[in-house]
């Protein structure tokens, strides 16, 4: 779930923030060229990888002023205007002090701050970030290839390639990477802002930062970069996440999926699974579900709650339903072992046969979901006893009445 996002009063401009995470360390995450806070909760990879950050920190994060969801300015903010901006943020969510955490071109705002400001910067982390703006796009003609792709093609999502090549061939990430750089700024801003950074240099200043700094560089932005961030603040190391845990799994498929498919012709069928899709991350977000996957037609998610898990799933049904995509939906609840970004485990196993005998428009539970929901105000209809391939014993199953 994105934390709220609130407006920090710098002079007369408004900075968005966000201030989420437990830790004992307090941290401000100064972003890259363009940003949107709330942006970075709609991709799962990002979503994890802040929650795991937010172990060892209570984390304020912002959009620069005239990107994201800052007010857009009139001038180019030089540095001045943007480390008043910094502290206008600190203030707000009551931080006194805390460790400034640059990402690539918000490593020069970072370390300014830390040399400007020490009495409220206890620690400097730098990753992916450069002294000077040549070591990021070291010709003219990369320069200008940039510019180009920002006047032609921004907002399309190309420039994947350029900031996270590993992912430049995912249609999900370039999907999702699309739409945060046109939340981030419009070509116009963008390209003025480059222009601006294009004359960055803070080499002359780096021997006047006295706090204690980390300099983190990676082909990879995974877990590793947030323990060694967590342990550099806090002197510990994230205490290990257990291989198992309790959850609600809940699996959806479209109806006949390969006759509609086989009947509507690519094109078409692919408009529908792209709004089946959309409807059913919005309600797994709406829900505070996590998505584990699409299974093609369908998706995999868990619930933290079994409740909420019925009701997205209801809520699911319905929507498409209303779209003409009948679906099916089967859930139960119980021990489910961590795969990394996936599950696996016999709780998995048995919401996928739950799911495979429900009828079409039918939300189907395992007796355990049932049992576990008494009076949250749903209501069921007996299926039966039931054998679930490869799952011992017979299982009662469940209609939610919709």
């Amino acid at each position: 779930m994105s934390p709220e996002t609130r407006y920090a009063k710098s002079g007369d401009v408004h900075i968005a923030y966000q201030v989420f995470g437990d830790g004992s360390a307090n941290l401000v995450m100064t972003p890259p060229f363009v940003s949107n806070i709330e942006s970075y909760w709609e991709f799962p990879e990002t979503t994890r990888w802040l929650e795991r950050l937010g172990r060892y920190a209570k984390i304020a994060i912002f959009d620069k002023r005239g990107t994201g969801m800052s007010d857009r300015v009139g001038d180019l903010p030089g540095i001045d205007a943007r480390m008043d901006d910094l502290r206008a943020v600190m203030d707000a969510a009551g931080m006194s002090s805390a460790a400034q955490f640059g990402l690539s071109e918000g490593g020069s705002l970072s370390a300014m701050f830390a040399a400007t400001y020490p009495e409220r910067s206890s620690a400097l982390v730098l990753y992916g970030s450069f002294a000077k703006f040549s070591s990021w796009v070291p010709t003219d003609e990369a320069f200008e290839q940039f510019l180009g792709y920002i006047e032609n093609a921004w907002g399309s999502g190309g420039s994947i390639a350029f900031f996270g090549p590993s992912r430049m061939n995912d249609p999900a990430a370039q999907k999702w990477w699309g739409r945060f750089e046109r939340l981030g700024a419009s070509p116009s801003a963008c390209a003025n802002l480059m222009r601006m950074n294009r004359e960055i240099d803070v080499s002359g200043i780096l021997g006047s930062i006295r706090v204690p700094t980390l300099v983190l560089h990676r082909t990879d932005d995974a877990e590793a970069i947030a323990d060694a961030i967590g342990e550099f603040l806090t002197g510990a190391k994230a205490p290990e996440e257990p291989d198992t845990v309790l959850a609600t799994v809940l699996f959806t498929d479209i109806v006949g999926s390969t006759e509609s498919a086989a009947a509507m012709g690519d094109r078409r069928w692919k408009d529908l699974l792209e709004a089946h899709h959309r409807i059913v991350r919005r309600n797994i977000e709406r829900f505070r579900g996590r998505e584990i996957k699409t299974t093609g037609d369908g998706f995999l998610a868990t619930f933290d709650g079994p409740a909420r898990g019925v009701r997205c799933a209801c809520a699911i049904e319905g929507e498409l339903r209303s779209q003409g995509i009948p679906i099916r939906a089967g859930l139960h609840t119980g021990e489910c072992e961590r795969l990394g970004d996936d599950i696996g485990g016999l709780a998995v196993h048995i919401g996928a046969r739950v799911a495979s005998l429900a009828k079409a428009g039918e939300v189907l539970v395992s007796s355990t979901v049932k049992d576990l929901i008494a009076g949250a105000g749903l209501r069921f209809d007996a299926r039966g006893s039931h054998s679930l391939k490869g799952v011992p014993g017979e299982w009662s199953l469940f209609a939610v009445q919709t």
